[in-house]
Order: structure tokens, then C-alpha cells, then sequence
């Protein structure tokens, strides 16, 4: 699967190269048929992915069915959860063709697949954060025909890198050759990991200060308008701006933790490494796109009207409350 195409999983252990690495089977009790299993960390993560896909399509066909779904906003949050829906869809596709079509070929297409859609969806994680910014830096001039050009901008430029990143297993750029020169996840080259690895933890950087930046600007607007009331903790508007701030370090957070593991062991390690490590570190990355439209969508008013438009025909009354500084 996501191992080297040597690699065995046996009733007994995982075997690679007819060395075991894991508990062996009595030569009394071996068994007479085939002795592949499915690796249960594979099923995981076709769950994930089967997990990932239904819940981002039901994002998609939501923006792309309300024409008032048009803001900069929602096309940002529209492509978060098409990148995560791809990958999705990588996965479980992956696991198809590792396990009951067994066709390498294609699996080198379903990584590149993966590789470009979750590079797509954190590079929409950071485009959602510059938007985010420039809605409160540039406040007063941000609902104008720039703001749209800029966000469409943004969109073929993150899409377009991926699919670029995507397209290096399929094109040669893998260890199908050379097995020495595999990383910790079959057939991206070790180079080819380091790159996506640092490039995340650019892209985290530059996410961690734009937030810090978004929380001063809030917490100095709140401030302000606590100022004009002359008592600052009893502000209602203040109350709702640390309940925004503590949003912001919650969706940081998130995405930290469910992303540097891999990032980081990604950096330090091989194909040489036990393959347990690779799954502990792949899966929780895999559940941050299960987090995202919990985060991003389903929190959003304009959304959640959406939404029970299509199920129910009606809108709660609890759903068409003013949007606060939490929602941010």
C-alpha cells in the first residue's frame, strides 16, 4: 500500500524483502494459501478518505448550487473543500487499486492525486487566512471588484502548484528505480518529501503570523469600542472579540496538530523506518480534513441557512442571528 510494493502483511507480521520484521509464523502453522492480508492501518484510511469525501461533497454542492454563495469568501471555502474531497477520494481510490485492482501504474496517479489535494487544501488554509487579514486591515475597501480579481488570483496560483507537486510521482519523479532513495511514504522520493515538509513549515509560519496580526487587529478595534463605554470587561463586544481570538488559536491549533507529526518525522526519517510510525504520523494529518468544514463551512451562518434550506425548506430561527467577531 503506502509501504514499498515488496512489502507483505502476513497473518504473522509484516514481512519486507524475506526479512521479518515483526512476530513470525511457526513453520508448523504456516498457512497453505495466499498469505496477503489487507493492512488494517490501509483501512483506516480508506475510512478517512470515504469519511472526507462525503462530508466536503455535501460543502460543495452547497456553494455551488446557491448563486449567493459568491463572496471571495465562499469561493475560498469552496476550494478548501474540493482539495479535501480529492483527497478523499485519493485515498479511497489508492487502497482500490493497491489491494483488489493491484495496478502500480495507477497507484502512482492516486498518489499524485493525494499529494495535489492536500497540497490544495493547505494552500487554501492559507489563502482563507490572507483573506481573513485583508477583510480587517483593508475593511473599508476590502467588497470591491480588486478583493475578487486578487481572490481569483489566488486560486489558479494554489491550484496550479499543486497540480504541479501532484504531477512529479507521475512524471518520473519517484523511487520506483532506486529504493534506496524512497521516503517514509511509497514512491515519493525522500527529496520530494523534504520539499513538501519545509514548504509546510514555511506556509505554518507565515499562517502563525498573519494570525497574530488578525488578533491585534481585533483585540485594538475591541478595545476602541470597550473605550466608548468606559468600562472595558463588561463590553459585551469585548466578551464576543476573546471568544473570536480563542477561535483563531483553536483553528491553529488544529492544523499544527494534526500535521506537524508527519511533517516533522517526514523530515527525519526513511523508507527504513518501521512503517507503524508512518501511519501514527499520516493518519491525524488525514483527519484535519475532516476537521476543516466543521471549521470553516458548517460554522458559517450564510451556510447553515444553505443547508436547511436544502434538508428542510426553512431556516431555525437560531441560524439567522447577526454574524459576531466568533465567526471570523
Amino acid at each position: 500500500s503506502w509501504l514499498t510494493p515488496d512489502t507483505t502483511w502476513t497473518s504473522g507480521g509484516m514481512v519486507a524483502d524475506n526479512v521479518t520484521v515483526a512476530t513470525p509464523l511457526p513453520a508448523t502453522t504456516a498457512p497453505r494459501g495466499p498469505a496477503a492480508l489487507v493492512n488494517p492501518w490501509d483501512i483506516v484510511l480508506c475510512s478517512s478518505g470515504t469519511l472526507m469525501a462525503c462530508e466536503n461533497a455535501v460543502v460543495v454542492l452547497v456553494i455551488w448550487q446557491n448563486p449567493g454563495l459568491r463572496a471571495p469568501m465562499f469561493l475560498l471555502i469552496g476550494s478548501l473543500a474540493l482539495a479535501d474531497l480529492l483527497a478523499g477520494l485519493g485515498l479511497v481510490l489508492h487502497f482500490v487499486f493497491a489491494y483488489l485492482l493491484r495496478s502500480n501504474p495507477a497507484q502512482l496517479l492516486t498518489v499524485g492525486l493525494v499529494v495535489a489535494s492536500f497540497s490544495a487544501s493547505i494552500f487554501s488554509l492559507l489563502a482563507i487566512t490572507i483573506d481573513r487579514y485583508l477583510s480587517l486591515y483593508y475593511a473599508l475597501t476590502y467588497n470591491s471588484e480588486r478583493t475578487v480579481t486578487f481572490t481569483y488570483t489566488m486560486l489558479v496560483l494554489l491550484w496550479g502548484v499543486s497540480l504541479c507537486l501532484g504531477l512529479l510521482p507521475v512524471t518520473g519523479v519517484n523511487c520506483l528505480a532506486a529504493e534506496s532513495t524512497c521516503s517514509v511514504v511509497w514512491p515519493l522520493t525522500k527529496n520530494n518529501v523534504a520539499v513538501l515538509s519545509v514548504s509546510f513549515l514555511l506556509l505554518f509560519g507565515l499562517m502563525l503570523q498573519l494570525y497574530v496580526q488578525i488578533c491585534k487587529i481585533v483585540m485594538h478595534h475591541a478595545h476602541q469600542i470597550a473605550l466608548q463605554h468606559h468600562f472595558l470587561a463588561a463590553t459585551p463586544h469585548y466578551v464576543t472579540t476573546r471568544k473570536g481570538v480563542s477561535t483563531l488559536a483553536i483553528i491553529l491549533g488544529t492544523f499544527a496538530a494534526c500535521w506537524m507529526p508527519f511533517t516533522v518525522y517526514s523530515l527525519v526519517a526513511d523508507y527504513t523506518y518501521p512503517p507503524l510510525y508512518t501511519y501514527a504520523t499520516l493518519v491525524p494529518a488525514t483527519y484535519n480534513s475532516v476537521i476543516n468544514p466543521l471549521i470553516y463551512a458548517f460554522r458559517n451562518q450564510e451556510i447553515q441557512k444553505a443547508l436547511w434550506m436544502v434538508c428542510c425548506g426553512c431556516v431555525p430561527s437560531s441560524v439567522q442571528r447577526a454574524r459576531t467577531p466568533s465567526d471570523v
